[in-house]
């Protein structure tokens, strides 16, 4: 059922005035620290001193004089925001009161109001298998309660999941360093995870990744329900299973576990902290325990 402006507007406002109050809970006056500082840009050469990291020597600098010189590089003034937002159907999912959408929505702006209020820049990257939307990054609360609105409201127009796409364009549109959030239920096509681990390979060379996972407990394990149809929102394929057999839940439970290590996998080769969520518990805790990780 389409939704009317007025429905719209009123989600906005009412996860506004719950994501506000949330992000402070979880940084608790530690945005900036939780992000590794800040980003470095760099300021002049000196001379080099004993204890100075010798990756800093600036060699050409060095090489036209007689003593070493380092690079010195001091904070930004502010640092940019990037949310990497999975807006394929598997999103939709959900055997509890929330969907994993209505999950990664909450998280999302949580992430952008407290950006904001440390007057830095949000920007916003829709994804199924291509890009479907680029917001740029910029300040302000109208900007950000234009994200929530986007995150609502938003059709894509593919169905299915290819991280490698979302992350190649970040490296490509995003040429200074930027903490970014990827917000999936990391549901990638096996075609992709050659070209995904490239391609984070190279972002985490530039930015600052960290994964934030969405999932729900059915996709987990399989109730004992007898024959049902199960359909893949992705593909659209549509298979009968029968749940009453032990050897096809454990079958399962055991394929979910696999592609879970997989991922797991993935995210810590490269170096990306990441937290599980799921669907049906209170995400503020874990993300409280992220942050205070970094």
């Amino acid at each position: 059922m389409q939704q009317s402006e007025n429905d719209i507007l009123k989600r906005v406002r009412k996860i506004e005035i719950k994501t506000r109050g949330l992000s402070n809970e979880i940084f608790a006056g530690k945005y900036h620290t939780a992000f590794r500082g800040r980003g470095m840009s760099f300021s002049e050469v000196r001379e080099y001193r004993a204890g100075d990291d010798v990756r800093d020597i600036d060699w050409n600098v060095t090489a036209r004089s007689s003593k070493p010189y380092i690079k010195v590089y001091e904070e930004e003034r502010e640092l940019t925001m990037m949310l990497l937002v999975d807006v394929s159907a598997s999103r939709s999912f959900g055997s509890t009161s929330h969907t994993k959408k209505n999950v990664i929505t909450e998280i999302a702006a949580v992430l952008a109001f407290s950006a904001a209020q440390n007057n830095d820049k949000v920007g916003c990257i829709f994804f199924s298998d291509k890009i479907e939307k680029f917001i740029p990054p910029k300040k302000g609360k109208s900007h950000i309660l234009m994200i929530i609105r986007e995150l609502l409201q938003f059709k894509p127009e593919s169905n299915r999941t290819a991280l490698s796409e979302a992350v190649r364009y970040l490296t490509n549109v995003n040429k200074k360093r930027c903490t970014t959030f990827i917000l999936s239920d990391f549901i990638n096509a096996r075609s992709d995870r050659a070209l995904a681990e490239d391609a984070l390979k190279i972002a985490t060379g530039k930015h600052d990744l960290v994964g934030i996972r969405v999932w729900d407990p059915r996709e987990a394990e399989l109730p004992d329900v007898g024959i049902v149809e199960l359909e893949d929102s992705e593909t659209g394929r549509k298979v009968w299973v029968d749940t009453s057999s032990r050897r096809v839940r454990e079958h399962y439970a055991t394929s979910w576990q696999e592609r879970e290590q997989q991922v797991e996998e993935l995210l810590r080769r490269n170096r990306i902290d990441s937290v599980k969520i799921s669907t049906d518990e209170d995400y503020v805790s874990s993300l409280i325990k992220l942050f205070k990780q970094r």
